[in-house]
């Protein structure tokens, strides 16, 4: 179950961590859709940074993507102390990948954040307003249906829109741990201890289809190159309830 939640959330597991090696930062309670894709290895391969390698999984409701575009709508952040934090809506860039000692880790590689956040904590996230709209609606009989928009319009010219509607599952609660690299600053990584509850509602290799609208639109220098009309949707993920705390090597 580890490993198939860390698919979900284009998360990798990793070896539990010494406490003693370790600072907590920062806690955070948001809303999430994930949105994995497959795009041609050699796009990916040039987003990684050097020593890093593209490590798609074998299995599970993900199998086989490369590229996933995580919806961050936060609800709360607090720092050590219980302070709070801006809540940004983010919208994260990231690949499964192996390091060059061959561990399995993520890396963010691109996204968006409201300018007073950019270029975020990865440092490879552009400045863009960005808009959400969810809605949910349960019927008579308990059936609920859940909509959402999103549109990132980003400075440099950028833009992404998102356009989903399904009907809601049970999710499948669990814990994971992980540990996710920066593109641009490879040495640098954060380490994610979450607790979610993860509702997939499409997946081409688990034959899950439980959507009924769906429309993707990138363009700009961010985007294209990624995206540029030949990508394939592996699965769409709803995480309406994603609580982390996030801690930081001390070297």
């Amino acid at each position: 179950m580890r490993n198939l939640l860390a698919a979900l959330l284009v998360l990798a597991t990793s070896p539990a961590i010494a406490q003693d090696k370790e600072k907590f930062s920062t806690t955070d309670l948001n809303v999430r859709t994930v949105l994995t894709f497959k795009v041609p290895d050699a796009v990916v391969q040039k987003v990684l940074p050097a020593g890093f390698q593209a490590n798609s999984p074998a299995a599970g409701p993900s199998a086989g993507f490369n590229v996933g575009v995580v919806l961050i709508d936060y609800l709360m952040m607090q720092d050590p102390e219980g302070k709070p934090l801006p809540a940004r809506t983010t919208i994260a860039l990231t690949t499964p990948a192996k390091n060059a000692s061959g561990e399995a880790v993520a890396v963010v590689f691109g996204g968006f954040i409201p300018p007073a956040g950019a270029p975020g904590a990865y440092s490879v996230f552009g400045p863009a307003k960005t808009t959400v709209d969810r809605r949910s609606h349960t019927d008579a009989e308990g059936k609920s249906t859940i909509d959402e928009s999103w549109e990132a319009i980003g400075d440099d010219g950028s833009a992404l829109q998102v356009d989903l509607q399904f009907a809601r599952g049970v999710p499948a609660r669990g814990k994971v741990e992980a540990k996710i690299h920066s593109a641009a600053k490879p040495e640098f990584y954060r380490i994610y201890r979450f607790e979610q509850a993860a509702d997939v509602a499409r997946s081409t290799p688990a034959g899950i289809d439980r959507v009924s609208k769906f429309s993707f639109k990138a363009s700009g220098p961010k985007l294209a190159p990624v995206f540029d009309g030949s990508q394939q949707l592996i699965s769409i993920t709803s995480i309406p309830f994603y609580s982390r705390s996030i801690y930081l090597p001390v070297m």
